[in-house]
């Protein structure tokens, strides 16, 4: 299975950036509404400037409480984001997710965003796909 693949088993296509001058308040109601965990930080919606996610945030608000809302999404947001591209491997893409302990990562195609997937899309399409072997070789065993 590859990333492209997961992607459009999503159905949608749209990916939910901010601006990095956007307050922190806008992000947590933005991931609030859109019940999603993270937010793809971009100054033109085609390129990653950073990620903003549900961690950031609370991270931010333990500490400072909750005058950080008024904060600019870039002085909060993870800098380093880890992408991949539609042709790479589910499995890898999930190596690099948990060794790297992040949940959402940026798809890039010819280094504009393509779509963003989550650690709970690609385990799910991997469970799918084991069980779809699974169902194969259960076949071939009966001789179905």
């Amino acid at each position: 299975m590859i990333v492209l693949q997961i992607l459009k088993s999503k159905g949608s296509s749209k990916v939910e950036t901010i601006r990095p001058d956007a307050p922190l308040s806008e992000a947590a109601a933005r991931l609030s509404a859109r019940r999603i965990g993270a937010l793809i930080v971009s100054r033109d919606g085609q390129t990653v400037d950073g990620v903003i996610s549900e961690r950031d945030i609370v991270r931010v608000l333990g500490t400072e409480g909750a005058a950080c809302l008024d904060r600019p999404v870039e002085a909060v947001m993870t800098r380093k984001v880890s992408s991949c591209a539609p042709s790479d491997k589910a499995v890898s893409v999930l190596a690099r997710m948990t060794e790297g302990r992040f949940r959402h990562m940026p798809v890039l195609e010819d280094g504009k965003l393509a779509g963003v997937i989550s650690i709970g899309d690609v385990v799910k399409a991997r469970i799918e796909e084991v069980e779809r072997e699974n169902a194969a070789m259960a076949d071939m065993i009966s001789g179905a």
